[in-house]
């Protein structure tokens, strides 16, 4: 299994996404399918939190919390629940308007439900502070409805649908704490057939307050052999277990018992997911585990039925509580494709690659992708703190161990305009180039405590002359032409930088990375300039570029200029050989000119390639 990677994103004072490829992507940071009939868990090693996974012929789709990242509710889709593919987002924007304009962090879509009814997708989930709400579409990899608010009101999350044979429809759901100051209980009731609003009031069918399955929360509900089934975790999120429970009324009295827990594996806190049943006859259930500042991992685990109970993972000689495997055999397929949640990108498409999100509601203004190779970010205009920017453009880490690396381009129309590469979390820290008189700085800006208001220190690292300055009288800019690079290693951060894209410095402070609120840490671009009626600035990728370094599992032999895999598998990612965009060389035939990126190859006698764009824009 490999771990490390290096993304490399090219920004310059307009940012930069990472665009799909054609051809299945094969991430070389983490690829869960060793290619011999087994897999290796996480099998998604990034942040898709409280997963949930249906079934349709010989297709499984899987969504996850998006809280108020946009687009929201991810939709991915697999042949066999290992190789995993990001096709597209249920959710384009939150309302209310005035409060997902703006970062609202750790709001919005709470751990949704995906079913599939009479030929429609539904996908419910509960806004804590909105209600429930529900979208729907024919094509999971198309549009989806706009969302309706199914029940409104505080406090519920968490919630599924049960579609009964009856025409009957139920809806279970969890309790927030933190909006109705009660939780730990698990709640039952009935919906309209077309499952648009409630016809019953709540009913407690399980209380989970006093004992081990206190917290209990994310129940997912099933029937079975005419077997009601409501399947969640309690107990804790880094700590906690599964529960299973059944009877033979969707509003119970229900019997309970544990059908896994970490025993002694390495995988904590097995939590909350789905349970699937395949048309090969075999059960599976996916879960995350909580991985700090990773954020929550996505696992697989066979699903045994004994004495009619779902031991999950590993059977045990007496009772019904599986523990975790590692590895194991591959699900039962048609066919199998190894593809993985694609990390790159090089901007050469006319749309946001699926893996970037904002972290409020998309305005026009926050950036947008171009004809020219680029995609461009704008400054927003703003006197906070990076916390309170929303045109944040980010993705999920990929893995433990991996490098970011971004060429960035910063216009700069006036002064304090600033772009650079962030690692977020509750905890932050970014690399930017920011706009002094006619000169730009270096800056570390890192903030420890952002969710509790604590300010920002920055530490100037370098000053560096203009790359370019306009020599016009309209609305002139200076340039800064910068090459900035993040080693992540086992849960802290090093920024590298260079000028030339061949030789970096290490700068600034290592980093100890931290989650989000209720996501993992995050990788991407910003632009910021203060508050003001001066003409914006912006960071353009000029090209984006994925090198990775072998290693074995747990070892850390990362360099700042990592190794990569074959010629061939770096041009394709890195220079979109395919088009006529970008056309690949080793380092041998390149010339050296100054719009050539040549990337080298540590601890390697493979020869470098050069990526070689035919024309310029910025």
């Amino acid at each position: 299994m490999k771990k490390k990677l290096i993304v490399l994103f090219l920004a310059s004072a307009s940012l930069g996404a990472f665009a799909q490829t054609a051809k299945p992507y094969v991430s070389q940071v983490w690829n869960p399918d060793n290619g011999n009939g087994t897999y290796t868990n996480p099998v998604i090693n990034a942040d898709y939190s409280d997963p949930d996974v249906v079934a349709v012929g010989d297709d499984y789709y899987l969504t996850a919390s998006s809280f108020n990242c946009i687009p929201g509710l991810p939709i991915l889709h697999s042949k066999d629940l290992v190789n995993w593919e990001l096709i597209g987002h249920a959710v384009t924007k939150l309302q209310p308007e005035s409060e997902f304009d703006k970062p609202s962090h750790g709001n919005g879509v709470w751990a949704p439900c995906i079913s599939y009814h009479n030929g429609e997708f539904y996908i419910y989930w509960g806004d804590p502070d909105y209600g429930v709400f529900m979208v729907k579409t024919k094509n999971p990899a198309g549009k989806w409805d706009d969302p309706v608010c199914v029940i409104p009101g505080k406090g519920m999350i968490d919630t599924s649908p049960l579609w009964d044979e009856d025409g009957r429809v139920y809806l279970v759901n969890g309790w927030a704490n933190s909006r109705n100051r009660f939780a730990s209980v698990i709640t039952v009731r009935e919906l309209n057939a077309e499952g648009t609003k409630a016809i019953s009031d709540p009913v407690i069918v399980f209380d989970g307050n006093g004992t081990e399955n206190r917290t209990c929360e994310g129940p997912k509900f099933y029937k079975r052999n005419g077997w009601y089934w409501v399947m969640f975790p309690a107990g804790g999120v880094p700590t906690g277990h599964q529960i299973a429970m059944r009877s033979k009324s969707p509003f119970g009295p229900y019997e309970a018992k544990k059908v896994l827990a970490q025993g002694k594996s390495k995988i904590n806190g097995p939590h909350q997911g789905g349970w699937v049943h395949t048309k090969y006859g075999e059960d599976w259930f996916m879960h995350f585990q909580d991985k700090e500042a990773y954020g929550r991992v996505v696992h697989l685990q066979p699903v045994t039925w004994k004495d009619n109970w779902p031991v999950m993972g590993k059977v045990p000689a007496k009772g019904y509580c599986g523990e975790p495997y590692e590895t194991y055999k591959m699900p039962k397929a048609a066919i199998h494709v190894n593809v993985n949640p694609v990390e790159s990108d090089e901007f050469n498409e006319t749309k946001l690659g699926l893996q970037w999100q904002w972290h409020a509601n998309y305005q026009q203004w926050y950036g947008m992708p171009t004809s020219m190779g680029v995609m461009r970010v704008y400054t927003d205009k703003n006197d906070g703190t990076i916390w309170h920017t929303p045109n944040l453009l980010l993705q999920k880490t990929p893995a433990d161990n991996f490098t970011v690396t971004t060429k960035l381009q910063l216009t700069a129309k006036d002064q304090n305009q600033m772009g650079g590469i962030i690692m977020m979390g509750l905890d932050y820290t970014a690399l930017v180039v920011k706009r002094v008189g006619d000169e730009f700085q270096l800056q570390q800006i890192t903030c420890k405590s952002a969710d509790k208001g604590k300010p920002e220190t920055v530490k100037v690292l370098d000053t560096l002359k203009p790359s370019l300055v306009d020599q016009i009288d309209y609305q002139p800019a200076i340039h800064e032409q910068a090459y900035m690079r993040m080693v992540v290693r086992q849960g802290k951060m090093q920024f590298y930088f260079s000028q030339n894209g061949k030789s970096y410095k290490k700068v600034g402070d290592e980093f100890t990375m931290r989650e989000g609120k209720w996501i993992g840490a995050k990788v991407g671009l910003l632009a910021k300039e203060p508050e003001g009626k001066t003409n914006r600035g912006w960071i353009a990728g000029t090209c984006l570029l994925t090198e990775h370094a072998p290693n074995t599992r747990g070892t850390n032999n990362m360099v700042p200029s990592a190794a990569s895999p074959s010629s061939s598998i770096r041009c394709r990612h890195a220079c979109r050989v395919r088009t006529s965009v970008w056309r690949c060389r080793t380092r041998d035939s390149c010339r050296q000119e100054s719009r050539f990126s040549p990337l080298r190859r540590a601890r390697s006698s493979m020869p470098s390639i050069c990526c070689i764009r035919e024309s310029h824009s910025g």
